[in-house]
């Protein structure tokens, strides 16, 4: 139907939707990996994206979001739009101060953050990402990490902080002011989100439509 309608779908487009994922995992060659690592692959990624790009713009003209119904989510949510103060960092973590302190020593070489994370954090959930963290607020980690990562500033990088968990080398990249609920800064997202919603109520009704035009053939056997 999308070749039929002569839709397209650029390579900018694609970038664009990959946006959010890049900045998750920190770049397109850790993104890679943990793809790979879960049986999956950056092209298939991207073969996913442009599906669903193709769908959106085949039913843009079924879907309208009025800049009431925007005004009436933020309303209804409003609290959810504030921003808290937040920072945005990596860490390494070690088991023993010592470790850690050498580790500082080679980032202060020059060596980078993300590969010695990568080689030496103990960290599963973050390793394979660099130490990406990504953005937090405050009450989400353990007192003595909140306390390093909010004193820090962008680019610094924190001597060894001992938590339960062992010794940890904190980089901050970014930090996020608190801010009140802003309506012109979030409109995009939130019709972004009420276009989603009503994507999935169109869709069924959508595709009862279109496959009468085409001979659908089903080559999987039932459950024996």
């Amino acid at each position: 139907e999308a070749e039929k309608q002569k839709i397209t779908i650029t390579d900018q487009e694609i970038e664009a939707e990959l946006a959010d994922y890049y900045a998750t995992y920190g770049n397109a060659e850790t993104l890679n990996q943990v793809l790979e690592e879960s049986g999956s692959s950056l092209a298939k990624l991207k073969a996913n994206l442009t599906n669903t790009l193709k769908l959106k713009k085949l039913l843009a003209p079924r879907i309208s979001v009025t800049e009431a119904e925007i005004k009436a989510f933020f309303e209804e949510n409003e609290e959810d739009f504030a921003q808290e103060e937040q920072v945005k960092a990596s860490h390494i973590l070690v088991e023993t101060e010592k470790e850690a302190k050498a580790l500082k020593a080679r980032l202060e070489k020059g060596e980078d953050f993300a590969k010695l994370a990568k080689e030496f954090s103990k960290d599963p959930s973050t390793k394979e990402k660099g130490g990406a963290l990504g953005f937090f607020g405050r009450g989400i980690m353990t007192a003595a990490f909140e306390k390093a990562a909010f004193a820090l500033k962008p680019g610094a990088i924190s001597d060894p902080v001992k938590t339960e968990y062992g010794f940890h080398l904190i980089k901050v990249e970014e930090k996020k002011a608190a801010e009140e609920p802003d309506f012109e800064k979030n409109k995009a997202a939130i019709k972004e989100y009420l276009f989603n919603q009503k994507l999935q109520q169109e869709y069924n009704p959508w595709l009862q439509e279109v496959s009468g035009n085409y001979k659908i053939e089903t080559f999987l056997n039932a459950a024996g």
